[in-house]
Parts: structure tokens; sequence; C-alpha cells
């Protein structure tokens, strides 16, 4: 295990999970030190999340790393990101859904980087990878916390190696807890988790099958539901030998053992192969949000904070999205140019799309295989072919909201900031499917290919982005800027050709936040340029 070096960094980061990993590079990005401290020997290989979505792909591209989780997919970007609703793989196919999750490759102008179906632990292992390149990040293994408290402008935290049980003292300025639905940062910070818990009994199975892919004739896919009436669930490939297993409508009362796991995907499938049961792990799917996102310097991020069913692929990309928003606004505040009702806006912007997320998560939860079911569906008669028929139309209706997400992985909007001036009207209802650009204040900034083969994105600077659409007669900007500088906020002044970017950005000026989010817009920058600037910042 690696020795702690800095017992005085500017964040103790808790948990070496997507989270906390992403908070990590943000940071170490901008320079801050940060000591990673996770509590076991090494990341897991359980399934977990599959699907890393177009806006977590676009936050890699941002650290520069987008392209180290292109190569490493282990079933390559081609793969096509199917997802199969069947009575069994060796039984009828019911209805399919193409490009689920928006996997597919290829150059999309709302986005700058599509989804990618890859499981979880190899976007760790390609974030872990980053993160041990950035001098002022720490990552040690074994290590726990054991309490935490606050003076004034510091928190004191205890960590206990588990291998030798020695105990150490980290003092910090920000501690936040990235460490999973079992939050030790959250008790210390006396928050509670409330909602509905339990909504089912789950379990993800993994296992070797070689040659399954080729024992069936539905196609290659990322998913394959199974509607049955004796082991409904959902399959899947993790690379080429390795699978996951997710038996739906499991009692409370049942104990899975190997033989149990293997007779269930038997059943499940319709195939009989030699499985070879590698993990199984037991989950509670529930609707749990915590009563408090922070107490004063110490933070909560991820699932220590917001806990749902994974139906729709919401899970660690909303947990990376908490890492970033979180990681620039601790590092503005350390580095002098973000205020306090900067990090108090975490909370604010963080926990109403969590909500939303939530909301969305629990409806996709609610329609699963065991409820799809119907008598007869197997039945090779023509009354069973026509009840397929209607069952099909019925999953296109009802599940496409899982898999056909833009509207949600890229409409979200932070309304009620308060580092945000928005223009008093009222925003349009948030529709899942249909994701319509908006530079409105709250709107992550819409995107835009530029002429040069780059996107928008890739020049949007580490601070503020001053967004210029319009340079007829524009002589207010470089005033502007002798202003940020003098301040001390860092501000880019972006002024692009193309001529399509007025219609993304219809007003001539457009204030960007780093995590990629308009913060405001408008014809005319107002003239007390100090008061204006600081807004943003909460200072």
């Amino acid at each position: 295990m690696s020795k702690v070096v800095n017992l005085q960094p500017d964040v103790l980061i808790i948990g070496a999970g997507p989270v906390g990993l992403a908070l990590a590079i943000e940071l170490g990005h901008r320079s801050i030190s940060c000591l990673v401290v996770e509590r076991n020997e090494r990341v897991g290989y359980a399934p977990r999340a599959k699907t890393t979505n177009a806006r977590t792909r676009e936050l890699f591209r941002r650290w520069g790393i987008a392209y180290q989780l292109r190569k490493a997919s282990p079933l390559g970007m081609d793969y096509p990101s199917n997802v199969v609703f069947c009575t069994r793989l060796s039984g009828y196919e019911l209805m399919r859904f193409e490009n689920s999750f928006y996997c597919a490759p290829g150059r999309n102008p709302l986005y700058s980087e599509h989804s990618q179906w890859v499981p979880q632990y190899t976007v760790e292992e390609v974030m872990r990878a980053h993160a041990q390149t950035l001098p002022t990040v720490q990552i040690v293994f074994n290590t726990e916390l054991v309490s935490t408290s606050q003076e004034e402008g510091q928190v004191i935290s205890l960590i206990r190696n588990r291998g030798s049980n020695q105990t150490q003292e980290v003092r910090s300025q920000y501690l936040v807890g990235a460490d999973g639905s079992r939050s030790k940062v959250r008790e210390e910070i006396g928050a509670e988790m409330v909602g509905e818990h339990g909504l089912s009994k789950n379990y993800n199975i993994v296992f070797r099958a070689p040659g399954l892919a080729q024992a069936h004739q539905l196609g290659p896919a990322i998913m394959y539901w199974h509607v049955n009436s004796d082991a409904p669930g959902l399959i899947g490939p993790m690379d080429k030998d390795r699978w996951f297993f997710m038996p739906t409508g499991v009692p409370k009362d049942t104990k899975f053992d190997l033989n149990t796991s293997v007779d269930l995907i038997k059943k499940s499938t319709g195939i009989n192969l030699p499985y070879e049961v590698l993990s199984s792990d037991e989950w509670i799917a529930s609707k749990l949000i915590a009563t408090k996102y922070q107490d004063r310097r110490i933070f909560l991020a991820g699932d220590a904070c917001h806990l749902h069913p994974p139906f729709g692929g919401y899970g660690m990309n909303m947990g990376i999205a908490d890492g970033v928003d979180l990681g620039w606004k601790i590092a503005a505040n350390l580095q002098g140019w973000g205020g306090q009702t900067l990090l108090d806006s975490y909370e604010t912007e963080r926990r109403q799309v969590h909500d939303l997320v939530m909301n969305e998560a629990v409806a996709n939860h609610t329609i699963l295989g065991n409820q799809l079911w119907q008598e007869g569906l197997e039945d090779p008669t023509p009354e069973g072919e026509a009840l397929r028929l209607k069952t099909g139309r019925h999953i296109e209706l009802s599940k496409m909201r899982e898999f056909t997400t833009l509207g949600i992985i890229l409409g979200y909007r932070y309304e009620n900031s308060p580092v945000m001036k928005y223009d008093g009207m009222p925003y349009s209802e948030s529709d899942y499917i249909n994701y319509v650009p908006s530079s409105r204040a709250g709107c992550l900034a819409p995107h835009a290919w530029l002429h040069d083969g780059t996107s928008l994105y890739d020049h949007f600077g580490a601070g503020l982005t001053l967004l210029i659409s319009d340079t007829k007669n524009e002589s207010q900007s470089d005033q502007f800027l002798a202003s940020s500088i003098e301040f001390g906020i860092p501000l880019k002044i972006l002024k692009p050709l193309e001529p399509g970017i007025g219609n993304l950005y219809p007003l001539r000026y457009t204030i960007i936040r780093p995590d990629q989010h308009v913060a405001w817009r408008g014809d005319e920058l107002p003239s007390n340029h100090s008061i204006f600037l600081r807004h943003f910042l909460g200072m």
C-alpha cells in the first residue's frame, strides 16, 4: 500500500470510486493538492454501471482522456448498443431499441462525445491511471476514515490503515465524502437518507460463458431483457467471455448460491452451457436523498447523498458530474476567485438534478421483465404471435424513456442558483427524449463543431468564458477582460467565426462557467464589471 506522504492536503477525499476520482482529477488539473483515501485494497469488479453517457464522456474530453476510455472498450467501439427484449435468448424477439443511450460512434451536432458501453471497473482504471499522473493527487488504498471534526478554517480527520491498524491525523481545508451508500462521512455530519427504501431486492451475477454470443440468433446487443414466467431478468456482455445477469422480480426471501445462479441463468436464457459464476452481489433498489449535502467544510457527493434504481444508467454519471461541479468550485475558493456562496450553490444546483433523475429511474424501475410477462407469450401459435406483437408495441412505448434519454442527460438545467443571472422567463417543461439546446442561464452551453474539426467546448477556458457570437461593432470585451485580470478572475474571450454559432447563441454575449453551463447572456455588458463578475463566483 502507498504511504501517505501529504497529511496536510487542501482536500481530503474519502472514496476512490468514479466520484472520488472525478473530484481528484478536477482538483488535480487545477493544481489543488488532494489525498484520496479508499478503504478497500483495490477497486471491485462487479458489473455496476455499464453506460458512460455522452455528458460524462464530454467531461472526459475536457480532461483529455476520452480517447483513452475509447481505446479501453472491451467490446470495441463499433459493437452495436442495441437493447433486445425477448422471451429468452433461445426464444422470440419482442422489440429492440437500436443505438440505445447514443453509443454509436461518429459526430453528432448536439454533443462532442457519444456515449460508451463499458464496465465501471474499466472506467475507474482509466480515471485512476490519469489521476496518478497529476502531481498534486495522491491515492492510498486499504485506508479508512475513523472520525472527523472541524475547527476554524480546517477539517481534522483521523484515518487508519486497515492492514497495520496504524492511525494518522490529516488536516485539510475541505473534506468530501465520496464513500458510497454506507457513507461514513454522511454519518459524521449527521445527514440522513430520506425517501423510499426497499423498492426491490436484486442480484448482479457475473459469469463466464464462452460461446454464448454465438449460441443464439438475436444478434449482438448490450442488453437482452428476458420476458418469461420462470426466470425474467436482463443479461448482457461485459467483455468477450464475461457476462452479467440481473434477475428481476426476485422474492425477498430468495438466497442465491452457485447452483441456484447457474440454474437461473439456464432457465432465463434457454441455453444450456457450462456457465461459470464468478460473483454474486446482492443490492436493494431504493429512492433516497440526503437531508443535507454539506456541513461547513465537509461535503457529500455521489451515492453518499443520492441513491436510486440503476435503470436508465444515471447513477455513476450523476456522481461524476457531482465531482466536477464541486471540484471547480472548491478550487476557485482555494485560489481566491470563488466565494462561500459559490460553494453553497453546489447543493442548490445538484439537488434539483438528482430529484429529476431519481424520478426518471424510479419510473423505469416500475416496468421490468416480470411486469411485461403475459400467459401465452411463448406459445408457437398465431395467438402467441399476435400477443408478442402487442407486447412489443407496449415495450416500445413504455421503455423508450429508459434508452432514449438525451433530453435528460444534456437537457437538465440549474434553476434558482444564487450564482447565475436569469432572464425571468419560465423554462419549458423537461422532455426526456427531445433535447433542444438553449443558451439561457442554467442550461448546458449549446455544442457546435467548428470548421477546423474541433469542438466549441475545446475552446472554453478553465475559468469563466465570455463567448461573443456577434462581433460587429463590438467594443466592450477588451475592458471587460482587463477588469477580470484586475480582480484576479480567470476569464477567456472566445469569438467563434462560424456563422451557425449565432443561431445557438442568439444574444451577443454569453458567460459560460468551467462546467460548461451558461451563467448569463445578454446584448450588453453591465458597466460595473466587478459586481457583475463576482456574482457568478459567489464573492
